[in-house]
Order: structure tokens, then C-alpha cells, then sequence
């Protein structure tokens, strides 16, 4: 009876630690993908602004009409201030990228320890 009442407590012990960890990497997880769909959306925003050239179609026009060099420097700031901000967006979906591929492997990790634990645990 005592081996009867140590592996159910084993097992309810096993299936308590199962859920408290899984749930909390796994919303660790979620909030990494979260990250990832919000950098990749700013990268397609800042694509589409390129794609439509309007900086640059500025200051195309304000070159044909003549204007000044203070304004034809604004634009060609604009451009490069573009440009720097896709970059920036680029290297920080890079590192959500990498702490995500962490995460998972961490959680892959844990549930490998708690496998061997339970294996450990229910065949004493």
C-alpha cells in the first residue's frame, strides 16, 4: 500500500512541476513571438516607405524645381535617417530571434530533466 501511495504522490508531484513549468516558458515564449511579429510589421512598414520612394521622389522633385540646398540636406537626411532605422529594426528581430531559439532550447532542456526525473522517481 505505501509503494501504491508514493507513486500516485510522485505522480501528482510530476504533473504539478509538468504545468507550472510549461506554462510559464511557454508564455516566455509567446511573449518572444509577440516581439518577433511586432519587429518583423516596423520592417515591412519601413520596407513599404522605401518601396513607395517618397523621400526619394522628394527630393527628386525639390532638385528639379530648384530648391535650396538646406531643404535638398533635409532630404537627403530623411533618406539616410530611413535607412539607419531599418538597420536598427533589422539587428534588434536578429537578437529577438536569438533569445527565442534560447528559450526553446532552455525548455526543451527542462522537460528532458523533468522526463528523467519522473523515470528516476517512479522506478524506485
Amino acid at each position: 500500500m505505501s509503494k501504491l501511495k508514493y507513486m500516485f504522490g510522485a505522480g501528482l508531484v510530476a504533473t504539478s512541476l509538468i504545468a507550472a513549468g510549461t506554462s510559464s516558458f511557454a508564455g516566455e515564449i509567446r511573449d518572444d513571438l509577440k516581439e518577433i511579429r511586432q519587429d518583423r510589421k516596423e520592417i515591412r512598414a519601413d520596407r513599404k516607405e522605401i518601396r513607395q520612394r517618397k523621400d526619394r521622389r522628394e527630393l527628386r522633385k525639390d532638385i528639379r524645381t530648384g530648391a535650396s540646398p538646406a531643404e535638398i540636406a533635409a532630404d537627403k537626411q530623411e533618406i539616410k535617417a530611413d535607412r539607419q532605422e531599418i538597420k536598427l529594426d533589422r539587428k534588434e528581430l536578429k537578437n529577438d530571434r536569438i533569445e527565442l531559439k534560447g528559450d526553446r532550447r532552455e525548455l526543451r532542456k527542462d522537460r528532458r530533466e523533468l522526463r528523467r526525473d519522473l523515470k528516476d522517481n517512479l522506478g524506485n
